[in-house]
């Protein structure tokens, strides 16, 4: 019995949506040519109908009920089109078989359109890979290079997998994993992705990150997570079903034995198929997947957006989440008068640009942001550590780094440098003193720069209703100033992962959801203690991603008002489909016990239910939270 099933679960899933489309024509011609009786034949056209339509419902009915005892839609549809045959009804049969099918046809388009954004991911996955072996280069399949490899990528084609420019020059195309429409300079030290595409320039690669690590297989597994089956709700319209099986097969047994008529009896099977009831739910979810995907999220879990319609509080990281995570230059202050701030901010840079430490890499890249001149070279170049550097510029013995070092090299700073640094560092600002030729010449001052979008998007957040929360392991000083910047009333700082959980903790004690925003790996536990955990997916860590519910592809943290808006927009369409199609069948199984409705209208008003269910659910697809 086993081995019959799967034959049949096989024969089930041959095909496609191309093969429904023909199926649906022929059996559509057929009814046409059974209700106008075009074509003299010696049994009724809409056999085609039944035969085409008909039989793959039956089969899914048995199936469901031998392996699983799931009884659902097809078991009263499949009563309905054997009762139809019985009574003569041949063509309300092949109706029914066709409008099921025709409706079934349009959920598949609705999600396939609604995933479509997320699935061409599939798709970008590069095949081979140039690999640079024994002197010479090699072709071999994408999945078998190893972390470590050398390779090549040429004009044209897709980088592989993660890592890093060793050698070369090049613009890369970004688009499917940040959304950056414009091309991106890359070099040596730069890192590339898997999925982007190399517009120019042919570079060499170390490989970083392969296989199920890569960027592109990370997208894609999210793809094959986002399953809307998954939605607490769909679980509760299934137990609905269940019960209105049982309902319209006991109301279609007392009609039959109280009016005698059987044609009702088929009727109320007919009108009581719960199709519109079960359609309401997963299609409105997938059309939301669908819209949220278009707007940058990737939801990896079905019932997140429903749950991210409670939320009343969100919660959020500062570095990488609401600031762009990287330090800025954003003072320049010279404190002699032989030199101009520009020519300041010049020699630090020259003197920084051997450095590997994360603030001397700042330093170097906002110059060249700011000023796309080259800079001088640095010779005599040191590097002390917990200090800063000192480098010798053109004839200059210049010396970047911390008070410690300028105190060691017996270099005096005015106290009021002193005082004005302090206040900087009491703003969580970080200062880098500058002397030269063994004198003090300035300070520049470091910070985490805020996103641009960040204060519209908590002031949007303020009035949907939902509060924001900033938790961060910052110190107090530098998160009261980002959150006096975007005027968040509640900020909680020097928090370690145990203390984030400890205040979403709180907040869920009172009855509150909680959706929580960030991006490092010392996220993860507070993403998943959420009831809505979202990830920066562009910046943020592996594990942050992968213990999220919603990944944040671009990192456009603006469009996070849309997603709240979106998601309660979702379960207003949910409750509205669930209460019309509850609605309709009560009214046609009324209609069809009084006799005014035969199989055929009857089959008509059902369907026809179901596809305004999918048209409503469709909506969502390009709706957009009004300004």
């Amino acid at each position: 019995m086993k081995s019959l099933m799967k034959k049949l679960e096989h024969l089930l899933e041959l095909g496609g949506t191309k093969k429904d489309i023909v199926l649906l024509t022929i059996s559509g011609i057929s009814l046409v040519v059974s209700i106008f009786d075009l074509v003299p034949l010696p049994f009724d056209a809409a056999w085609a109908a039944i035969i085409l339509c008909g039989i793959p419902i039956i089969l899914e009915a048995v199936i469901g009920l031998v392996t699983a005892f799931d009884i659902k839609a097809d078991v009263l549809v499949s009563l309905a089109l054997i009762a139809s045959v019985c009574i003569g009804e041949d063509f309300a049969a092949g109706e029914v078989a066709f409008i099921m099918q025709l409706g079934a046809l349009l959920e598949d388009l609705t999600v396939a359109k609604a995933r479509a954004g997320i699935e061409k991911l599939v798709h970008l996955t590069p095949q081979t890979a140039r690999v640079l072996r024994h002197g010479g280069e090699e072709v071999i399949p994408a999945e078998d290079v190893q972390v470590g490899d050398l390779l090549r990528v040429l004009p044209g084609e897709t980088v592989p997998v993660d890592g890093v420019i060793t050698k070369g020059q090049t613009s890369i195309n970004q688009a499917v994993m940040t959304g950056e429409s414009l091309p991106v300079d890359k070099s040596a030290g730069d890192e590339v992705s898997s999925g982007t595409v190399n517009q120019f320039g042919a570079f060499e690669m170390e490989a970083r990150k392969v296989g199920e690590d890569s960027s592109i297989q990370r997208m894609i597994r999210l793809v094959q997570s986002a399953d809307a089956g998954k939605a607490k709700i769909v679980g509760l319209a299934d137990r609905w079903a269940t019960w209105i099986v049982v309902i319209a097969l006991t109301a279609a047994a007392l009609t039959w034995l109280i009016s005698g008529e059987v044609i009702r009896a088929v009727t109320i099977l007919v009108v009581f198929c719960p199709c519109a009831l079960v359609l309401a739910t997963p299609t409105a979810i997938m059309a939301a997947i669908g819209n949220a995907t278009r707007h940058g999220f990737l939801v990896r879990e079905g019932d997140a957006l429903e749950r991210l319609a409670k939320v009343t509080r969100i919660t959020f990281d500062k570095t990488g989440t609401l600031t762009f995570g990287a330090p800025k230059v954003t003072e320049i202050k010279s404190l002699s008068d032989d030199y101009s701030e520009d020519g300041l901010y010049r020699l630090a840079a020259a003197a920084e640009q051997l450095s590997e430490h994360p603030l001397g890499k700042a330093v170097v890249q906002c110059r060249r942001e700011s000023n796309g001149e080259p800079l001088p070279p640095a010779a005599e170049f040191r590097m002390i550590p917990g200090q800063g550097v000192s480098a010798s510029v053109e004839g200059h013995s210049v010396m970047a780094g911390n008070a410690k070092m300028l105190a060691e090299n017996h270099v005096l700073l005015p106290e009021s440098a002193k005082a004005e640094a302090a206040r900087h560092q009491e703003k969580g600002r970080t200062v880098i003193y500058l002397a030269v030729d063994g004198k003090p010449a300035g300070y520049l001052v470091l910070a985490d720069t805020l996103r641009p979008e960040s204060a519209a998007m908590v002031r949007s957040l303020h009035q949907m209703g939902v509060r924001p929360v900033l938790l961060t392991g910052d110190h107090k000083n530098a998160a009261a100033a980002i959150a006096g910047q975007l005027r968040m009333e509640e900020v909680h700082a020097d928090c370690l992962p145990e203390d984030k959980l400890r205040w979403i903790g709180s907040y869920q004690a009172q009855q509150q959801a909680v959706c929580m925003i960030g991006d490092g790996i010392n996220d993860a536990p507070a993403l998943k203690k959420a009831d809505v955990g979202i990830a920066m997916g562009g910046v943020g860590s592996d594990i942050a991603v992968d213990a999220a519910d919603i990944a944040l592809v671009d990192d456009e943290i603006r469009e996070l008002p849309h997603l709240v808006a979106l998601s309660r927009r979702m379960m207003t369409v949910i409750k509205l489909n669930l209460t019309f199609s509850m609605a309709l069948n009560f009214l046609a199984i009324a209609l069809a016990i009084t006799g005014i409705l035969n199989p055929v209208v009857g089959a008509l008003v059902h369907n026809a239910g179901s596809v305004l269910v999918i048209i409503n659910s469709a909506l969502l697809l390009k709706w957009r939270k009004k300004s």
